[in-house]
């Protein structure tokens, strides 16, 4: 087969991938939304009523996260989302009796409680948690086994050279911004913090009015919707909202950051930018440069070079390499797959942007975001989401991933090449060497 031939086909093929891409799009577009209430207290809730849902999930966002916490204190909001279910007989509560299960999740943005149930005992469930939430009681001696459980954890993870690499990289492009911190907490933050800490973060943050409810279940909707009203009707209001707005992050040192370690086996290195927040204009044209990126620099294969990723968040975004070669071990060349930068002159250099290579990197990107709106527990998040990042709505999201063209991409990829990269490289001690 020719070249020639070989282009031909692969042209009609990718069209033909995104083509299938846009139509699936369109059918998503006409899935039923939830049935959408708001309690007197202010919490927005969300159901879902599915005949074949084997399981019942309730998903309860606080939409706060780790961005929150005080200087020198990080890791207390963390901590909050560990007191609201404080031991393992909670998680062994919902898997024996409730047959389902329990997750935590923390992270800058917001907690979120994951939870599921069989379908018949879906009113105990928010019972359940409707309590923890409503009722949490926050003490001395129930906080010290919390910071004592977490602080086990960190410890351990502040020994692996990758997460001192990621931490360092975070501080090299943020600084003292929320993101540029250690979002569960580090050894020292969290022997400064105390339970009146976790009070005043309760009291500020959870609140009905700064929540979402999300449930999917088999339950007729309306039923669903008489016991949320009743177990998390007396939920209280916050005094006053706490608004998501910090002061601005400095220019970040641009200068190699070189850590020594006697634990580290290889190189690591990590390279970062600051790119589109969530509800950023730009954040699918965004996310589909970084997906092109990764296409064109390999790094999407840690045995190659490396792996990337775009981490948005509420107020800023993050692009990150994360790889274990240093670049300057391959062959800098314009159009070179597996390099992590490109230089010339001193500058860092960018391959240009195809029209082959952007219509690859929207189709995976669309198609990922189609999986998502497949089943209705992954799709509760998307809603979720449009509270937390002050979205307009998921069809919006999807009609705004579907209208991103070649030229955004280019836009913004020429605005992004303009921004500082932060380098920090973490390697075996020279004494560990010997």
């Amino acid at each position: 087969m020719n070249t020639k031939n070989y282009f031909k086909k692969f042209t009609i093929l990718t069209l033909f991938l995104f083509l299938n891409v846009v139509i699936s799009f369109a059918q998503t577009a006409k899935l039923s939304s939830p049935q959408q209430e708001k309690l007197l207290n202010r919490m927005n809730v969300l159901i879902w009523n599915t005949p074949m849902a084997e399981k019942a999930t309730v998903k309860l966002r606080i939409h706060a996260g780790s961005a929150f916490d005080q200087k020198e204190k990080e890791g207390t909001m963390a901590l909050l989302g560990d007191i609201i279910f404080p031991n393992q007989a909670a998680k062994e509560f919902f898997q024996e009796d409730l047959g389902g299960s329990l997750e935590i999740v923390s992270n800058y943005d917001y907690i979120q409680i994951n939870a599921t149930s069989d379908s018949d005992q879906l009113v105990k469930m928010l019972d359940t948690i409707a309590n923890a939430v409503i009722k949490l009681n926050i003490d001395k001696e129930t906080t010290a086994k919390i910071i004592a459980a977490r602080l086990e954890k960190v410890k351990e993870l502040e020994k692996n050279p990758e997460y001192i690499a990621d931490l360092a990289i975070a501080k090299r492009l943020y600084g003292d911004f929320p993101y540029g911190r250690a979002k569960n907490g580090t050894s020292e933050s969290l022997a400064k913090i105390d339970f009146a800490d976790l009070i005043f973060a309760k009291q500020r943050f959870l609140s009905a009015d700064n929540a979402t409810l999300a449930v999917v279940s088999n339950t007729k909707s309306d039923l669903v919707y008489r016991a949320v009203r009743r177990f998390f009707g007396a939920w209280g209001k916050a005094d006053k909202t706490v608004p998501a707005t910090f002061r601005q992050p400095a220019a970040p040192e641009t200068k190699e950051l070189s850590i020594e370690l006697p634990t580290a086996e290889n190189d690591l290195r990590r390279l970062a930018m600051m790119v589109a927040s969530r509800n950023d204009k730009d954040f699918y044209a965004t996310k589909i440069l970084t997906e092109v990126w990764r296409n064109q620099f390999c790094l999407n294969d840690e045995s190659k070079n490396g792996k990337s990723s775009f981490e948005p968040h509420l107020l800023r975004g993050t692009y990150i390499i994360r790889a274990n070669l240093l670049s300057n071990e391959l062959p800098l060349t314009t159009r070179n797959p597996c390099s992590l930068l490109l230089q010339k002159d001193g500058k860092t250099i960018y391959p240009p942007i195809a029209q082959a290579d952007f219509d690859q990197a929207k189709t995976k990107v669309l198609a990922e975001l189609n999986q998502q709106t497949l089943s209705v527990n992954d799709l509760a998040d998307l809603w979720l989401d449009v509270d937390t990042y002050k979205l307009s709505s998921v069809k919006d999201e999807i009609q705004k991933a579907s209208n991103v063209n070649l030229t955004d991409v280019q836009r913004v990829a020429e605005n992004l090449q303009k921004q500082p990269i932060v380098s920090v490289i973490v390697k075996k001690s020279s004494e560990a060497k010997q």
